[in-house]
C-alpha cells in the first residue's frame, strides 16, 4: 500500500473537535502508549526470566537421557535393579534424541505419570531435519516440533561420535506468558476505560472558565454591532489570573470595554448626525418654501419682464422646488433613523400598484409598463403613504435611469405570511461597482442606465425605500445584470 494511499485513509478518520474532546483523547491515548510500553516490557521481562529458568534445568538435566535411549532408557552404571531409576528423576515433557552423522537413531520422551521413557515418538522428517541443524555447542536452543510443539534443546557432542540432544517444553513459560498478557490486557483495558471517564470530567471541570468564555463570546457574535444602540452581555468570569484560561478571559474583558466604549461613542456621534439632519432639515423648509413662492410671486407680476429674468425665475422656482423635496427626504430619513413609528394601518397593495402605474405611464409615456397582480387584493399592515413612496421611488428609478421604449413590469404576489413585489425592468442594468451600496444615501451611477436622466435625484430614492421597508419590518433585494434589472420588495402580512 503507498504512503499517500495510507495517508488519505488516516486523514478520513473521524478526529476531534473540541479542546475538551482532544485533551481527553490525548490524555488517554498517552496512558494507552503507557501501558502497552509497561506491559510490553514485562512480557519480555518475564519471557526472558522463564526462558533462563529452564535453560538452567537443562543444565542439570544434561545428557544422561539421551544416553540411556540406547539401551531403553538404562544408564550402564544404574546397578540399583531399577531399570527405570533414571528416567523417574526426570521432568515430565523432557524429550532426549541420539543423531549420528547427522541421521536421528534414537529418540524419546517423559510423558506424564509414566516412569518410562516413551520410545516410540512421533517425528517427521522436517523435525528430524531440525534436529540435525541445531549445533552442539552445549547451547540452548528452541526448536519447533510438529508433533511436541516448541522446544528448549541443547546439543552435545558424544564419546561415539554421536550428538546427543535433551530439550524442555517451552510450553509453561508461554502460557505463563499469555496469561500476564491477558491480565495485563484485561487491567489496562479497565484503566484505560475508567482513566478516560474520569480525564473527560476532569477535563470538563478545569475548562468551564474557558466555556463561559466562549458563551460570552457567542453571545457578543450574535449582537447586531452595525447601528443603534448596543447592550454588551454580562462580562465573563474572570478566574484565577495566574492561569491562562484567566489571562484569556481578562482580555477578553478588556477588548468587551474598549469595544463597548467604542460603541456609545459611535452611538453618541449618530444620535448628534441625526438630529443636526433633522433639524437641518426641518429649518431649511421655510426658506426653501419662502423663496419658491417669491420666485413664482414675481412670475405673476403683471409688468413687463425681461426673458432673462424670467428664465431665472423659472430655474429658481424649479431649482427650490427640488431642494425642497430633498429637504423632505433627509428629513423622512433623520425621522426613520430616530426610530419615530410610522402608522399601522390595514394597506391595499394592489390599489397602490394600479395607482403608481398610472401615474408612471403619464410621467414615462415612452416606456412600455405592464402589471401582473393577483385576482384578489393583496392587504398588509403599514402606512399607506410611505408604501406609496416606496412605489413611487422605484418606478421612478426605472424610468430615469433606462432607455426610452424599456419594458418596466410590476409584480404583485401573496403568500402565506408576506407579499413579494417586484420591479423589473430590461434596461442596461445597474452597474457592478454600485450594487453593494445601491440602498445607502446619495449613491449615484457616474454613468447613468440612461445618458439624458438629467432629471435623477440626489441619489436618496432608494435609500428611502430601503429605510420605509425596514420600518415595516420587511427586506428589499437587488438583482441585476444586463438587459435584466429587478428590485424585490417583501413586506409582512401580520
Amino acid at each position: 500500500m503507498s504512503r499517500p494511499h495510507i495517508r488519505g485513509r488516516l486523514a478520513r478518520l473521524p478526529r476531534p473537535r473540541t479542546l475538551r474532546a482532544r485533551l481527553t483523547v490525548g490524555l488517554v491515548v498517552l496512558l494507552a502508549v503507557s501501558c502497552a510500553a509497561v506491559g510490553l516490557a514485562a512480557v519480555v521481562e518475564l519471557n526472558g526470566f522463564l526462558t533462563q529458568r529452564l535453560d538452567e534445568q537443562l543444565v542439570q538435566v544434561g545428557t544422561r537421557f539421551p544416553e540411556s535411549l540406547e539401551r531403553g532408557g538404562k544408564l550402564p552404571d544404574d546397578h540399583d535393579g531399577d531399570e527405570h531409576g533414571d528416567t523417574r528423576r526426570m521432568a515430565t515433557g523432557t524429550f532426549g534424541a541420539r543423531l549420528l552423522n547427522g541421521t536421528l537413531t534414537h529418540k524419546g520422551l517423559i510423558r506424564s505419570g509414566d516412569p518410562a521413557a516413551d520410545l516410540n515418538v512421533d517425528l517427521t522428517a522436517q523435525d528430524a531435519a531440525r534436529l540435525a541443524r541445531v549445533p552442539a555447542d552445549g547451547r540452548p536452543h528452541t526448536v519447533e516440533l510438529s508433533a511436541l510443539d516448541d522446544y528448549r534443546v541443547v546439543a552435545t557432542a558424544g564419546r561415539d561420535g554421536d550428538v546427543l540432544i535433551v530439550g524442555l517444553p517451552l510450553e509453561p513459560v508461554q502460557a505463563t506468558v499469555h496469561r500476564l498478557e491477558l491480565v495485563a490486557g484485561v487491567v489496562f483495558g479497565l484503566a484505560l476505560v475508567v482513566t478516560g471517564v474520569a480525564g473527560a470530567f476532569w477535563v470538563r471541570w478545569s475548562l468551564r472558565p474557558l466555556s463561559r468564555v466562549a458563551a460570552t463570546a457567542t453571545r457578543v457574535s450574535e449582537l447586531p454591532l452595525a447601528s443603534g444602540e448596543v447592550a454588551l452581555p454580562p462580562r465573563a468570569p474572570d478566574p484565577d489570573p495566574g492561569s491562562e484560561v484567566g489571562r484569556v478571559a481578562a482580555a477578553f474583558n478588556r477588548m468587551l470595554g474598549h469595544v463597548e466604549g467604542a460603541l456609545t461613542k459611535r452611538q453618541a456621534s449618530e444620535e448628534r448626525l441625526r438630529r443636526f439632519a433633522a433639524d437641518a432639515s426641518h429649518e431649511l423648509r421655510t426658506p426653501v418654501a419662502s423663496v419658491r413662492g417669491h420666485a413664482e410671486l414675481a412670475l405673476l407680476h403683471p409688468g413687463p419682464v425681461p426673458p432673462e429674468v424670467t428664465r431665472a425665475l423659472h430655474r429658481i422656482s424649479a431649482e427650490s422646488a427640488r431642494m425642497g423635496e430633498m429637504v423632505d427626504d433627509l428629513l423622512l430619513l433623520a425621522r426613520l433613523d430616530a426610530g419615530r413609528p410610522l402608522e399601522r394601518h390595514p394597506v391595499d397593495l394592489t390599489h397602490l400598484v394600479l395607482d403608481a402605474v398610472t401615474d408612471a405611464r403619464a410621467t414615462g409615456p415612452g416606456h412600455r409598463w405592464t402589471l401582473d397582480l393577483p385576482e384578489d387584493p393583496v392587504t398588509v399592515p403599514g402606512d399607506a403613504h410611505r408604501l406609496q413612496q416606496v412605489l413611487a421611488n422605484l418606478l421612478a428609478n426605472a424610468r430615469l435611469h433606462t432607455p426610452v421604449d424599456t419594458k418596466v413590469t410590476v409584480t404583485l404576489e401573496a403568500g402565506t405570511d408576506s407579499a413579494r413585489l417586484c420591479v423589473h425592468d430590461d434596461g442596461p442594468g445597474v452597474p457592478e461597482g454600485i450594487q453593494p451600496t445601491v440602498f445607502e444615501r446619495f449613491t449615484r451611477a457616474e454613468h447613468r442606465r440612461r445618458a439624458d436622466a438629467s432629471g435623477a435625484g440626489a441619489g436618496l430614492g432608494l435609500s428611502i425605500v430601503a429605510a420605509v421597508v425596514e420600518a415595516h419590518a420587511g427586506s428589499v433585494e437587488l438583482e441585476s445584470g444586463p438587459g435584466s434589472t429587478t428590485f424585490t420588495v417583501r413586506l409582512p402580512a401580520s
